[in-house]
């Protein structure tokens, strides 16, 4: 497998994108590690189960918080500045977090917020840093690089957390993530773009409607944001909530949700290598098209198929959104002025990931009042709609206002 530029040099033979990629992949592997690692908290009970909600919450909602700020702090400094700050914010965080183990759940709340905070200042900052570190030309092959990174710390991060876990304790391996995080922001390389003069700067939310105002010149960028949103509210929600209850009434097995969620990972890792080879010319109907298969996701579980129908479904559906995102943000950081570029990822980043859990808890009780075929029908039309409906917005084409 190789992530080759049009020029044919592999993207990951640039030492500064190398060093970025690298501190990426440590955020990415602290953020899917903390879960896990609390989860074993849990299980040799120097944790509660209530806890370990109250704590998982703490850290989104210090996430939701800090993307905003994140995003306008990442336009008004060096990005590179704001990565390295929101990194060590977390970085030191995380030993409250393992301090407060059989302790505090306070503690541990406080401290995970605060590691959300930097968890969320720094994904805007990281995004508008891969547009100066590299160029224009080789910026698909470089996003499929990092989004690689990312589902392969999903797949590994639990597997090494629970191998870990035979010979170390849950704090320690807290204050390994923490770690991470210093790597995470020490690595990453400078870019080319400096500070702006603080005469210049506007209040925060001033800053941030700038932000808002540039993303809605862009009729491909709302669109494509809309379509993200419903699915992630309604197909990711079906699989956090629908498919571990499907899994228990067809099929009687926890193994159809881990095949499934092992299927669905490794479909992402082929979409994110398809898309560096498979460049269509029209780019944002092809990425709407990609996002759609999610809709086979909650769709396979309407009925008791035979779970390699589950897993092939959850396959397609991890293979479309890599084949989404990748040219998602490439586009992201091809149109949007570059001096407002980590505000308006700040936006895709507070909506897709802040709808996420709203997604779950309104899905819960959903399912209780009309049970889960109709509502798994319901996110199934959902998530074949919106990217067809996204796909009639002006610009959606090739996911730019310029005609080829």
């Amino acid at each position: 497998m190789t992530l080759a530029s049009p020029s044919g040099r592999s993207i990951l033979r640039e030492p500064a994108f190398l060093r970025l990629w690298a501190g990426t992949t440590a955020s990415g592997l602290a953020t899917w590690s903390m879960p896990f690692v609390l989860g074993l908290a849990v299980l040799d009970r120097s944790l509660t189960a209530a806890g370990l909600g109250v704590v998982l919450a703490a850290r989104t909602a210090g996430f939701l918080v800090a993307v905003p700020a994140g995003g306008v702090l990442a336009d008004r400094h060096s990005r590179r500045a704001v990565v390295l700050a929101a990194g060590a914010l977390a970085a030191l965080a995380t030993p409250f977090v393992a301090l407060g183990l059989g302790r505090s759940v306070l503690l541990m709340a406080v401290a995970a917020a605060v590691v959300g905070a930097g968890q969320g200042a720094c994904r805007p900052a990281f995004q508008a840093l891969t547009a100066e570190v590299v160029d224009a030309e080789r910026r698909q092959p470089a996003n499929a690089a990092i989004t690689l990174a990312v589902r392969l710390t999903t797949l590994l991060a639990p597997a090494a957390t629970a191998l870990l876990a035979v010979v170390v304790e849950p704090g320690a391996l807290l204050l390994g993530t923490g770690a991470l995080w210093l790597i995470a922001a020490l690595l990453p390389p400078r870019g080319t773009r400096t500070a702006e003069p603080a005469a210049e700067r506007a209040p925060f939310w001033t800053e941030f409607g700038e932000g808002v105002a540039e993303a809605r010149r862009h009729p491909w960028f709302l669109a494509g944001l809309a379509a993200l949103s419903a699915v992630i509210f309604t197909g990711y929600s079906a699989t956090g909530v629908a498919l571990p209850l499907a899994g228990r009434d067809l099929y009687g097995t926890e193994a159809v949700l881990a095949g499934a969620l092992t299927a669905y990972t490794l479909g992402a890792l082929a979409g994110a290598v398809l898309v560096t080879r498979r460049r269509p010319r029209e780019e944002g109907w092809a990425a709407l098209a990609g996002l759609a298969l999610y809709g086979f996701a909650p769709l396979s579980l309407l009925l008791p198929l035979h779970p390699a129908v589950v897993f092939a479904a959850y396959a397609l559906a991890g293979l479309g959104i890599e084949l989404f995102n990748v040219p998602w943000f490439t586009a992201t950081q091809r149109e949007i002025e570059p001096r407002l570029l980590a505000r308006v990822s700040s936006l895709d980043f507070l909506l897709s990931y802040g709808l996420a859990p709203a997604g779950l808890a309104f899905l819960a009780p959903a399912v209780d009042a009309f049970g889960w075929r109709p509502v798994l029908a319901g996110c199934a039309l959902v998530c074949f709609a919106a990217p067809a409906l996204a796909a009639l917005a002006p610009s959606s084409r090739r996911f730019s206002a310029v005609r080829a």
